[in-house]
């Protein structure tokens, strides 16, 4: 509801141009292409007096600039479609393809289906809404920018899961299921074991890969206990998002403001105990709810397949990679992550070579199956959130929402609200609104909105990239739902790290 006040007002104030502001002011406010004059706005004694004239079928009229001119080619990229029927049709159409998501159990019908068929709808309308500017060109532009960001995630999501798979074919997580169960602990103190390393890996790794890991271990354990798994996966991708808030290479939100040049490297580490407490009350609530017994003994003797220990090294060894390509060779670390699937291809190679030399079967290793394995509804829905998402932010809605936010509530607020924001409308599009309207904040401020916004997504399970893979990956135990049920805790959480990080870091502000 918050979101359509905010939404609607921009709209309004979009709509209501000064009848005696020059073109080129209108378009230096951000008031798009050509808005015809709908209002005065005069200023008297510090108050804003409004006279409304209203035209509602002019309330946009696109002009198209002349791309020969300075000024042309400048707005170009400047058209706002926030008050346009192109606009409210897509953004009506990502709220019902969002509800049925939400419906998802009820209705049985897979996640990606609504958002990918929203995506497209949303495109085809800014397709049209830019055809008829003159603009056709900026729009390829900006879908090209989407499809980069995309494809980005998708190879790297591809090699993750695809190694996840191998491991577990390998029977690596038996191997550790029948180790951990050995050590004689229970399923509370399994819930906090698998929560600590995700908060860990996630600071050093990233939040996806640490959600898919510490996932097929969760499954691994509670394999006879639904209720665990659901427990442990919602404390996993809450984890995961605290632990890459407080490190650079935890998210690739806190990657964004650390390359701006916003933040130091180091200066990141002061969002650790925040950080720490975000997962620390939910999973103190939650610690309850987990089942008060143990695992089933195992009777049997698990032993790894030939080849395990290597999956596992070449699995770190690409991880290193795909960092190294980031921070040495300013490379997209998703080349990093493919030349990784390359390795695996070669090991998978040598292990059928010997396998089938040797007659053992449990030796050879087909990786092209473990890729076809890959969860598709997961992939596909991304590509519909990130595609829709990315659509209303080129129709003008999340740089207007930033916008009347910093304005009108100032940062602190503002930067709590996108966090919580950031539960429904993926976390990257919102930090580079943010990061493109470079607003006047301090040091506390940049760290504050790297903690809402790397965290905030942990309340919803489409809030974050860690939270879908892993509806994925538990298809059908951990849902939208389940994670649902536990939003209070989660937002208590949330509430207490932005508490800890305005006490501790205060000389930040």
């Amino acid at each position: 509801m918050a979101v359509a006040v905010i939404i609607s007002k921009g709209i309004l104030r979009r709509c209501r141009v000064s009848a005696t502001m020059p073109w080129a002011a209108t378009r230096d406010k951000g008031f798009g292409l050509g808005f015809p004059l709908l209002r005065s706005i005069l200023v008297q004694s510090g108050r804003r007096h409004r006279r409304l004239t209203l035209r509602a079928e002019r309330c946009f009229v696109p002009q198209k600039p002349d791309a020969g001119t300075d000024e042309g080619r400048k707005i170009m990229h400047d058209l706002d479609l926030t008050g346009h029927w192109a606009g409210i049709l897509s953004l009506i159409i990502f709220v019902v393809a969002y509800i049925m998501v939400v419906f998802e159990e009820s209705t049985h019908m897979a996640k990606s289906k609504p958002v990918m068929l929203a995506a497209g709808l949303i495109w085809a309308l800014i397709g049209i809404a830019y055809l008829m500017a003159g603009q056709s060109e900026a729009a390829h532009s900006h879908a090209k920018e989407i499809i980069e960001e995309y494809g980005e995630l998708f190879l790297f999501l591809i090699v993750a899961i695809t190694y996840v798979n191998t491991l577990e074919e390998r029977r690596a997580f038996d191997v550790l299921r029948v180790r951990l169960i050995g050590l004689g602990l229970g399923y509370r103190q399994l819930f906090l074991l698998t929560g600590i390393l995700g908060f860990f890996l996630s600071s050093v790794l990233d939040n996806l890969t640490t959600a898919l890991v510490m996932g097929a271990v969760v499954m691994a354990l509670g394999r006879d206990n639904a209720k665990f798994v659901v427990i442990g996966c919602i404390s996993i991708v809450i984890a995961a998002n605290a632990g890459g808030a407080f490190s650079p290479f935890g998210d690739i939100t806190t990657l964004m403001v650390w390359q701006k040049g916003k933040l130091t490297f180091f200066e990141f580490f002061a969002l650790f105990l925040p950080s720490l407490i975000n997962w620390l009350v939910p999973a103190a609530i939650m610690y309850w709810a987990v089942p008060n017994e143990k695992p089933s003994a195992e009777v049997r003797n698990v032993r790894g397949k030939p080849g395990m220990i290597g999956v596992a090294v070449l699995f770190a060894l690409t991880i290193a990679t795909a960092v190294s390509f980031k921070n040495f060779l300013n490379l997209p670390p998703a080349l990093g992550m493919m030349l990784g699937l390359g390795y695996l291809q070669i090991w998978s190679y040598y292990l059928r070579m010997k396998g089938t030399r040797k007659g053992d079967e449990d030796m050879v290793l087909d990786s092209f199956k473990e890729v076809q394995r890959v969860e598709w509804d997961t992939l596909l829905f991304f590509f519909g959130i990130i595609f829709a998402v990315g659509g209303l932010g080129v129709l003008g809605y999340l740089a207007l929402a930033s916008e009347l936010l910093y304005t009108d509530l100032g940062p602190t607020s503002a930067n709590v609200i996108i966090g919580a924001l950031s539960a429904v409308i993926d976390n990257i599009p919102l930090m580079f609104a943010v990061l493109t309207m470079d607003p006047a904040m301090s040091d506390g401020e940049w760290l504050l909105i790297t903690l809402t916004a790397g965290t905030g997504g942990s309340m919803l399970s489409i809030g974050s990239a860690a939270g879908v893979a892993l509806m994925g990956q538990a298809r059908g135990v951990y849902t939208f739902g389940a994670h649902l049920k536990w939003a209070w805790a989660i937002g208590l959480g949330y509430l207490a790290a932005i508490g800890a990080h305005l006490l501790i870091n205060a000389h930040l502000f």
